[in-house]
């Protein structure tokens, strides 16, 4: 269903991004990973997948502008790549701060302003752009996150709507609590910090806020992204796709 189309996936060599690269793949398409990682695990999934890799930091500009030029046109652009940090605003790291709008923001923005001529070219291209469930609500101590969230959802309307009669979609994926290493590997320290049992963990504290008390899986996330790539979705853009078990229903 995508073979000829190249997809650039950013934050790909693991969770999410590494599920949205292989379910692209799985449909015929030629995938570029970006991120970072342990060298022979990264080698061992582009083999995997046929793919090649790129390693830019995307808090560089210089780096980011390199990258798009050696990949060349792509058909789809999915910007995944993201941190976080913990923090009440007073004592928010403003280096943290930067990064996070850098990396969650600044970077989506270069990536597309060096992607969509060749896709307006082609008359078809596909924009993704990975928000997250605090796109649409808000948590304490988060905001450089929140923010950046937030703003990822008005770069990618605005887009869409620029692009609304170029054969060029722009759509976001809004996760709640997803399934990964980072997320599993989480529990055991909150466990003993909070003297919780490992189901009270998942339920009462990764989960509370979503109805479903199911994580997110990432092979969801990476389903929504192909469908988001067929022809069929030609005319969605401007949206953002809640997948989040029913926390942002409240």
């Amino acid at each position: 269903m995508l073979k000829g189309k190249r997809a650039l996936i950013t934050g790909s060599t693991s969770g999410i991004g590494l599920a949205m690269a292989r379910a692209l793949h799985a449909e015929g398409a030629e995938v570029v990973l970006n991120g970072f990682g342990d060298a022979d695990e990264i080698a061992a999934i582009c083999d995997e997948l046929g793919a090649s890799h790129q390693g830019a930091n995307l808090l560089d500009v210089g780096a980011i502008e390199a990258m798009m030029a050696e990949v060349g046109p792509v058909d789809i652009l999915i910007n995944n790549a993201g941190m976080q940090h913990v923090s009440p605003v007073e004592d928010f790291p403003t280096d943290k701060w930067d990064a996070i709008i850098g990396l969650n923001l600044t970077a989506a923005f270069h990536t597309t302003r060096l992607a969509v001529e060749g896709m307006k070219a082609k008359g078809w291209g596909r924009l993704i752009n990975t928000a997250s469930a605090h796109s649409l609500t808000a948590s304490p101590f988060k905001s450089a996150y929140n923010a950046s969230k937030h703003g990822i959802v008005g770069f990618t309307k605005t887009v869409a709507l620029e692009l609304a009669q170029t054969g060029v979609t722009a759509n976001c994926i809004s996760p709640g609590y997803v399934w990964t290493p980072l997320i599993e590997g989480q529990i055991p320290d909150t466990m003993e910090a909070r003297g919780l049992s490992r189901e009270e963990v998942i339920n009462d504290v990764l989960l509370a806020k979503q109805p479903t008390k199911k994580f997110v899986q990432p092979s969801e996330i990476g389903a929504l992204a192909v469908f988001l790539c067929r022809e069929e979705a030609g005319n969605v853009t401007g949206a953002n796709w809640s997948i989040d078990g029913g926390w942002t229903a409240e």
